[in-house]
Parts: structure tokens; C-alpha cells; sequence
């Protein structure tokens, strides 16, 4: 780094630290100088977080907005949230239930049955081409769950049900379910390095900087450091764990993978694998290492188990008594991830906002109603306010617009236009959503 400059001129939205075999994008800090280049202005990011087999119809519901909003059980942590009602993709309504239900939700598109898998590239990944180009990675893909092999009843494949993000028609984007290797990928981390910290390659320089700033932004610094290495060390002990598990795979002549937790290398407790997932998106975003995020926190026909929510069944069955008090614990605990993640973007300095109020961030399931494979209308929340143009804290409600008017892929163009990339036409729609 040029100290010189950083003094003279302030520093670079785009200045970081640099170590043995790593860079460190820097939180924004009052002496950067932002008006340096119009690529320094704060960034827009996207996030998707997906629970498959939809949630408890009979406690998901809002009214109103602001202060003035009503919020019943599932929802009743999500102040600031605003809930969408009524949406659907009509494409992917009478095709059968599962993958057809869920092979298009981010793309809109009309999908194939048999042995070759046909959807379409999905919203987050048509941002990151067109966008991705500016971080170190184009989209970050993310999953707490692994992915499925074969074919459903219905003839359609398993890859439909298991992969929320598709670069192409004919290519889902892979899941990363370990959190070290996504640590790996966010901050470059190969070979022997991987087992050196981050901040002790990059101690150097952040002292230099530390030396070069206002004491606020010190104690800016200072916090993101913390929380930097916080988190590592949790991704540490998940990495010793995968080391371990792939031993053991290896004995065992199979995959990792195949086998359930923990002897998978994934943690055990479910609340300390979708926190971890949801700390590293925030991490990516605020070090704008990518702007575009996907986390699949439970795939449809799911398999997960929540001993914590005193809940006997796996996630699939217990959808199919999604009105049960069960499910509507299953489905206030991953939605209370999106509540977490805005939480953390929301506490994350950025000019006079936060970095919460430059993103936009999107909870979705693939159903309405488990128990009937309803998807006729989908459960919907959002959160930030994507630099501006986005309201937060409202309901809107579009269950008796028509169907012309409450399409999922007329949100997309909405979206896509505040991120500044501009269609004609995406899935189904041509047309805006109304009221956004």
C-alpha cells in the first residue's frame, strides 16, 4: 500500500490487505475516499436463501406496513421485513409435484423430463455474469444440505430438487456445503496456506493502516478484524472435522458426502452449520469478495433432521403435516436465518447506511402447502434496501391480482432493474411487478 496516498488523499474503496498468499478487502471506513472512480460508489448486492416443501399456511400471514405492520408466528421476528404475498410461477404449477415445482423457481423456466436435465440460467447467476466480472468471485453458492443423485416418480431428475442456482439450461451451479471450502474460495487460501490465518499473513499490513486512520475507523477496523477471525475459528474446527471425515471416506472406498452427519464432516448441529453459511455471505458482501449470494438452507424433499425443535420427522415428512406446530417451528427457524443475515449486514457501517441497505436480500420456498404440494401461490420475504430503491417493512399482498399481474419472474425484471441490468423478457414475464 501507498502510505503516502492513504494520508494525502484518503484510501481507496478498493485498497486491501495483502499477506502470504492472500487479499483482505477492507469494510467501508470514513477515510476512504468513495468519489475516487465511479467503481468505489457502494455496491448492490443479491442474496437468495431457499427452504423447500413450503411452510404452516395457518401461521403465515402479515398486514400493513411499518409501524403499523402485524406479523403472526413465523413471521413475528421479522421487523423490517417485507412479506409478499401471492406469487407463483404458472410454468411450474400441474407438472407434477417436487422437482417441477422446483427446477425454475429462480429461472422462471419451463423444465425437461428424463435422463437430460433442462431449466434455464437463474436471476442470481444472469446478475453475476453480467456483474460478477468486478469481485474476485462472480457468485457465491451455498448449501446446507447435500445434493441427491437419480429421478424422482415423476420422471424428472433429482439435480431439479437439489440445486437452487443454474449457470446455463443444461448446468446447476455445484453446492458448496463445507464452510472451509468456501472460506478457501472467498480469500484464496490454497495448498499449506490453508492452515495459516488469514490476519496473521496480513498482520503487517493492517498495523500500517491502523497507523494511517482516524481512531473511529481504528476502532472500525478493529471490530471487522475481530469478527473476521471469529469466524475463522469456527471454520477451523469444521475444516479439522471434513480432514477427518475424508479420512475415514477414504477407508471406506466412498464419498464424504454419503455419509450422514457428522461422519460427513458437516456439523452436527444444524443451527451451527446455517449461522456459519450466513456469516460468511455477510463477510463476502461487506469485503465485496461478490456481490451475488445463494444459500439452499433446506432442499426440497428435504432430509434434514431438528432434534432442537423437538421435531421426530425429517424435514419431507414432516412437510407433509406442514399445519402442525412442528413444521411451523422447522419453518420459523430458517426463516429466522434471513432475520440473522440482515441483522448482520444491518450492523455493518457503509457511508450513512449500512451494507444491508445496499443489498437486497430474498427468502423463498418452492410450495405453499406441504401436505397438498400446493404452488399455486409462494412464500416470499425480503429484506435491504438495494441502495435505495427498495421499500422495507411492508406487506404486499397480489393473491387476487390475476395471474398476469403475480408472477415471480415479473419480480426478477424489478429486481434486475434496480441492480442495473435491464431485460426485455425473463421466464414467464415481460412486465414489472406492480407496487414493488
Amino acid at each position: 500500500m501507498n502510505r503516502h496516498h492513504m494520508r494525502a488523499k484518503g484510501i481507496s474503496r478498493r485498497t486491501v490487505l495483502r499477506g502470504a498468499g492472500v487479499t483482505i478487502a477492507l469494510p467501508w471506513l470514513e477515510s476512504m475516499n468513495v468519489w475516487a472512480a465511479p467503481g468505489d460508489l457502494f455496491p448492490k448486492r443479491f442474496a437468495v436463501l431457499f427452504m423447500g416443501n413450503g411452510v404452516n399456511e395457518d401461521h403465515w400471514d402479515s398486514q400493513g406496513s411499518g409501524a403499523g405492520m402485524t406479523l403472526i408466528l413465523c413471521l413475528s421476528g421479522s421487523s423490517g421485513l417485507s412479506v409478499v404475498h401471492g406469487l407463483f410461477h404458472k410454468r411450474a404449477t400441474g407438472n407434477g409435484i417436487h422437482p417441477a415445482q422446483t427446477g425454475g423457481l429462480l429461472s422462471g423456466s419451463v423444465i425437461q423430463k428424463g435422463a437430460t436435465v433442462r431449466a434455464g440460467i437463474t436471476i442470481d447467476q444472469l446478475l453475476a455474469n453480467r456483474i460478477g466480472q468486478d469481485t474476485a468471485l462472480s457468485s457465491l453458492v451455498l448449501a446446507c444440505e447435500e445434493p441427491m443423485t437419480g429421478f424422482h416418480e415423476t420422471n424428472y431428475s433429482l439435480a431439479y430438487s437439489s440445486h437452487l442456482s443454474w449457470q446455463s439450461a443444461d448446468s446447476p451451479v455445484p453446492n458448496e456445503l463445507y464452510p472451509s471450502l468456501a472460506w478457501d474460495s472467498l480469500f484464496e487460501n490454497r495448498g499449506s496456506l490453508r492452515h495459516l490465518s488469514i490476519l496473521d499473513r496480513a498482520k503487517g499490513e493492517a498495523a500500517a493502516l491502523e497507523r494511517s486512520i482516524s481512531s473511529g475507523d481504528r476502532a472500525k477496523l478493529d471490530e471487522y478484524l475481530t469478527s473476521l477471525r471469529e469466524v475463522e475459528k469456527r471454520v477451523e474446527s469444521m475444516r479439522k472435522a471434513k480432514d477427518t471425515a475424508d479420512d475415514r471416506a477414504k477407508g471406506q472406498n466412498r464419498p464424504a458426502l454419503t455419509m450422514p452427519r457428522p461422519a460427513n464432516g458437516l456439523p452436527e448441529d444444524l443451527r451451527e452449520h446455517t449461522r456459519l453459511m450466513c456469516d460468511l455471505i455477510a463477510i463476502a458482501f461487506q469485503t465485496d469478495k461478490t456481490r451475488i449470494a445463494t444459500l439452499l438452507l433446506a432442499r426440497d424433499l428435504g432430509a434434514l433432521y431438528y432434534p432442537f425443535l423437538n421435531v421426530a420427522d425429517g424435514h419431507h415428512a414432516a412437510s407433509h403435516e406442514n399445519n402442525s406446530a412442528g413444521y411451523a417451528r422447522i419453518a420459523t427457524f430458517h426463516l429466522s436465518q434471513l432475520a440473522y443475515l440482515a441483522a448482520r449486514l444491518d450492523a455493518m457501517p457503509e457511508g450513512d447506511g449500512t451494507v444491508l441497505d445496499h443489498s437486497c436480500l430474498m427468502w423463498l420456498s418452492n410450495m405453499w402447502i406441504g401436505r397438498k404440494h400446493d404452488n399455486t401461490r409462494l412464500p416470499l420475504v425480503l429484506a435491504g434496501g438495494l441502495g435505495g430503491t427498495l421499500k422495507t417493512g411492508r406487506t404486499l399482498n397480489y393473491v387476487d391480482a390475476g395471474d398476469e399481474n403475480r408472477k415471480m419472474s415479473s419480480l426478477f425484471l424489478s429486481l434486475m432493474d434496480r441492480m442495473d441490468v435491464t431485460l426485455d423478457q425473463f421466464g414467464d414475464a415481460s412486465t414489472r411487478l406492480d407496487a414493488l
